[in-house]
């Protein structure tokens, strides 16, 4: 089993803001299927399907952001799955606004949402797919700017990053995360 996370904040109020986008891919993967998230024990939204035979679970926690792993972890426990089993879709603000990058691990890099995810899972090792939201171009605070609505001239790249990021999601379904990295980082 495979497990896709997109991080994010519950309610209306976030649903279009930069600090979603990981809500965003899981919402464009589950549309590509008709599938439904639906409320579950771990404090997320949740569908467990199958494609070609792979078992995948998609996840949007409940939790808010900073506590992701609140939501994680007793899922992980729960279906027995190991930190290689799941990658975890979120916003990066060194990213530009379009750009993906995946990695199979690393640190929180300053993002409270990862930071939650690898006190609770344990590890710093799992797979990880960052979607650029860019940084604020004048001085408005970081956390004002992430949970504000793309920009228009934001909108056409993140659109793209978003059906790109799923198409990365749908391949890892079928190849190693490695091949996936090669194939979409370049």
């Amino acid at each position: 089993m495979k497990c896709i996370v997109g991080l994010g904040n519950p309610g209306k109020k976030y649903a279009k803001t930069r600090h979603n986008v990981g809500f965003m891919v899981i919402d464009e993967l589950a549309g590509r299927y008709n599938w439904k998230l639906k409320k579950d024990k771990f404090n997320g939204k949740s569908t467990l399907e199958s494609i070609d035979g792979q078992k995948v679970l998609l996840l949007q926690p409940q939790t808010f952001m900073n506590l992701s792993g609140e939501s994680i972890r007793p899922l992980m426990s729960f279906y027995q799955m190991t930190p290689e089993d799941i990658l975890v879709i979120f916003d990066d603000l060194d990213l530009p606004a379009g750009k993906i990058r995946l990695r199979q691990k690393g640190g929180h890099g300053g993002h409270n949402g990862i930071r939650s995810i690898i006190d609770h899972v344990g590890t710093k090792e799992f797979n990880r797919l960052r979607i650029g939201i860019g940084r604020p171009d004048t001085s408005m605070p970081v956390v004002d700017y992430v949970l504000k609505p793309f920009s228009k001239a934001q909108q056409e790249h993140v659109r793209s990053s978003i059906v790109k990021s799923a198409d990365a999601c749908e391949a890892w379904m079928q190849k190693p995360f490695a091949e996936v990295m090669n194939d979409f980082n370049s």
